[in-house]
């Protein structure tokens, strides 16, 4: 019980140190991410999204959370921190959080999509292949992109021949609101 205590009053103790600096932090010069200065609140999504684009994965998943938390889990979160999740190669939690998002919008095309580019990355080239052909079809075909990473994902699975060293060949993109296509380069 001591111990707990004496962990509690270190935690107190570094939390009053954190906010005293070299001539401390006036209350004016704190500025979260999600709050513009001119009062306006800049929607979480948005910020991951612009995160994502810059390479800051890391910082785009605190965003989505953030967003998480304002919005709830929402299909356009869930999908975007199986997004980011992805990218930090923590793939184990990007296909868990992206088949929560295909439960919560069967029609949702960027999370199908980026399930299947999950899949690839596991190794999982049958269900990725499925799960592409449904992105595919949800989108009546009209995005090239989701029709390559189908076709790749195809060619990988008729070609039991194809070496695990290939899977270099793959390239991850974004495209749109945090969705990541599969594309072999050349």
């Amino acid at each position: 019980m001591r111990r707990a205590h004496r962990w509690l009053a270190v935690l107190g103790l570094a939390a009053l140190a954190g906010g005293c600096g070299e001539g401390g932090t006036s209350p004016d010069r704190l500025f979260a991410p999600e709050v513009a200065r001119d009062g306006e609140s800049v929607d979480g999504l948005t910020v991951g999204h612009r995160l994502m684009a810059a390479g800051e994965h890391e910082l785009a998943l605190k965003a989505y959370l953030r967003a998480a938390a304002r919005q709830g889990t929402t299909v356009d979160v869930l999908s975007a921190l199986g997004s980011a999740n992805l990218e930090l190669g923590r793939l184990g939690q990007a296909e868990r959080l992206l088949r929560r998002a295909v439960e919560v919008d069967e029609t949702f095309v960027p999370a199908w999509n980026n399930l299947g580019v999950v899949l690839m990355e596991r190794g999982e080239t049958g269900e990725a292949a499925r799960v592409f052909r449904r992105a595919f079809a949800l989108d009546s075909g009209r995005s090239t992109r989701i029709r390559e990473n189908l076709t790749l994902a195809l060619a990988k699975l008729e070609n039991r021949a194809y070496s695990s060293e290939n899977n270099s060949d793959f390239a991850l993109v974004r495209r749109g609101t945090g969705e990541y296509l599969i594309l072999s380069e050349p």
